[in-house]
């Protein structure tokens, strides 16, 4: 049952916690630390025992998901991730009240979450993030590919609807090809940061030029050599692939999947 609390007319609203992430129970939050909604909620912690859980009041009644709440959601767990180990939870979690936090939460996965802290303790995401010059990866492949070279040659110039079919077997091959470079591509970037990572993830590719899309568990004394690792391969992919190292984040790809009391499950 959701907590009540009163609106400015005396009237009963219900309230319920909207749950950012799990901590170590000796977390000290930084006064004024802003959350979701408009204006965004002040943010809180609820303790039990060695656990603690960062939150915030919400009205269940008032949809989530604007893409304000998600960059509150995650600017303030990277935040936190750069002190102190964090269990993101998956945005839009929301539990019905302190009592959930404590009990149907933080006692219930106690275990599961004291592992999963200990496991992150001293480490941190980095996302590897690269993309194809497009201009570039397109001669590359019409240099090594004799048949989509002359597929191209075949097209140009010519009446685009009288082409329509070269210009969709031109594009599959390409399609082909880039998606093998990525494969190819995204090893090297794991051979590269090999001695410098803990765990990595291979993120599924949200464009199609995409070179390569990985998140990878560093240990924080690693930092250094890791971002070092990625700028040398950079300046070996110049004019080929734009790279970006993204980081510290929170563990997003690296925790498992306790379910919230009335919310999704932990993880992002």
């Amino acid at each position: 049952m959701a907590a009540q609390t009163q609106d400015s007319k005396g009237r009963a609203a219900r309230t319920a916690v909207y749950v950012y992430g799990i901590l170590p129970g000796d977390i000290e939050l930084e006064p004024g630390a802003a959350g979701i909604g408009d204006p965004p909620a002040e943010v809180r912690v609820i303790r039990e025992g060695d656990l603690a859980a960062l939150v915030s009041d919400v009205d269940p009644s008032q949809p989530l998901g604007r893409p304000e709440d998600l960059v509150a959601h995650q600017e303030l767990l990277d935040s936190v991730a750069d002190e102190v180990p964090v269990l993101p939870m998956r945005f839009g979690a929301v539990v019905a009240g302190d009592d959930g936090v404590t009990q149907e939460l933080l006692a219930a996965h106690h275990d599961d979450f004291t592992e999963a802290l200990a496991q992150l303790e001293g480490h941190a995401e980095y996302v590897v993030r690269g993309r194809y010059v497009q201009d570039a990866i397109l001669r590359e492949v019409l240099k090594e590919d004799e048949r989509a070279a002359r597929l191209r040659d075949e097209i140009k110039g010519a009446d685009r609807d009288a082409t329509r079919e070269l210009r969709m077997q031109l594009g599959e091959l390409i399609s082909t090809a880039v998606t093998a470079r990525r494969e190819q591509d995204t090893r090297a970037v794991g051979d590269a940061v090999a001695g410098h990572v803990t765990a990595s993830v291979v993120r599924a590719p949200s464009h199609e030029f995409d070179a390569v899309y990985a998140a990878f568990l560093v240990a924080n004394d690693a930092a250094d050599d890791l971002e070092k690792a990625v700028r040398r391969l950079a300046r070996d992919w110049e004019g080929r692939v734009e790279l970006r190292l993204i980081g510290p984040l929170a563990a997003y790809d690296f925790v498992g999947p306790p379910a919230a009391a009335d919310g999704p499950a932990a993880g992002s």
